[in-house]
């Protein structure tokens, strides 16, 4: 086993060993984790609205996709 390959199972066992830990913390305070879909659009215009800067996520959907005004504020507000 390389250097290289050393590495990246060390990696692979402390991934594994975090999930287990969040895993665990999420069940002891009765947490549910859910992964978010992604809907096509990039993380910069999911986290304009998670921010509340609605125009500017608009601004983005626009830019990103070449929707008009109308489509991109109903876009935005389905997020």
């Amino acid at each position: 086993m390389t250097n290289y390959d050393n590495e990246i199972f060390e990696l692979k066992q402390r991934v594994a060993k975090l999930e287990k830990q969040i895993a665990l913390i999420l069940q002891q305070n009765s947490l549910n984790y859910r992964e978010e879909p992604n809907m096509g659009v990039s993380s910069e215009i999911i986290n304009l609205v998670r921010q509340g800067k609605k125009i500017e996520a608009i601004r983005q959907y626009r830019e990103e996709t070449g929707a008009g005004l109308k489509q991109a504020k109903e876009f935005v507000d389905s997020l």
